[in-house]
């Protein structure tokens, strides 16, 4: 029998199949066996309310999407009091997402957090910007100091695992991975999506009511693909491979690339079902190459 299970810090999975930030609500439970995968990934909640960037906020791109969502969420409270309950309890795990525009937002969600049975772990959505280094038009994810600052802040309040979601717009991502890890991170999530845009020749206007958004995709697969393994000879915590998967084929790429588990997201919207089908065929694929234990494929590209 195949063995799937992966961890990230103490917290094991059954599998590395996890559904992305923002991509895959508990209503998809009418659609799919949520429970079949390793992990959900809660759309990302902030201390207070956002009403989100102006519509449009999607938009198509060859080989893959835009999205300029701008963290629209209602908050912490609304999460707790009316969002937690909908996900399944135990057989997926469930990890939440969460962004601040400061290490004390950051630290205040965690206390509330903390008291949740039903909360596995904690993804760091580091792509907030940067005001603490004077560097306002960046992001935190692209300043190494930052990114300790906030990691540090956030690990003393919690045993929960850590995850830094990082920026691929970066000089050196593996530099920043290996950031986090030192200031405690338990696993990092990369990459998240690319500065992009789209144009109506006809309206001669953007796409996107905020003008630009975030591309995501097959478009960026194999950028992604480089960065883990890049990531993957500096750092030794887990990565969580994320880009363009539309298949286990793209999976199993980002696991030889040095990735413990893979993020689905992109593909969600095109068929709800992709991370159980993703699953099975990453089972069907180790069966067929005699391949005992999933952890044995993790970084073997080349070998």
């Amino acid at each position: 029998m195949v063995n799937l299970s992966v961890k990230i810090g103490k917290l094991k999975l059954k599998n590395p199949v996890m559904a992305a930030s923002g991509t895959f609500g508990p209503e998809y439970r009418q659609l799919i066996d949520v429970g079949s995968i390793g992990a959900v990934i809660a759309k990302t909640i902030t201390l207070k309310a956002r009403a989100g960037n102006k519509p449009p906020r999607i938009a198509e791109a060859p080989s893959g999407m835009l999205n300029s969502i701008g963290l629209e969420n209602k908050g912490l409270d609304d999460f707790i009091n009316n969002k937690i309950q909908l996900f399944p309890k135990g057989k997926t795990a469930l990890i939440v997402s969460i962004s601040g525009d400061s290490d004390e937002e950051f630290k205040e969600l965690l206390k509330a957090l903390n008291k949740i049975d039903k909360v596995s772990a904690i993804e760091l959505n580091l792509s907030c910007p940067n005001v603490k280094h004077g560097s306002r038009h960046g992001l935190t994810a692209q300043d190494k100091g930052a990114v300790s600052e906030t990691v540090e802040a956030v690990r003393r309040l919690t045993k929960l695992p850590l995850i830094a979601k990082l920026s691929p717009c970066v000089t050196d991502i593996a530099g920043i991975a290996r950031a986090a890890e030192k200031a405690g991170a338990d696993a990092v999530s990369l990459i998240n999506t690319f500065p992009a845009m789209a144009v109506d020749i006809e309206t001669r206007k953007p796409l996107l009511g905020n003008m630009s958004g975030g591309l995501s995709g097959p478009a960026i697969k194999p950028i992604a693909l480089k960065m883990v393994w890049d990531t993957y000879q500096k750092v030794k915590i887990p990565i969580i491979g994320i880009g363009g998967i539309m298949g286990y084929e793209d999976a199993v790429e980002f696991i030889l690339c040095g990735a413990t588990c893979v993020q689905i997201g992109t593909a969600n919207f095109v068929d709800p079902r992709t991370p159980a089908e993703t699953l099975r065929g990453i089972t069907s694929y180790l069966a067929k190459n005699k391949i005992d234990d999933i952890n044995e494929l993790i970084g073997r590209l080349g070998k």
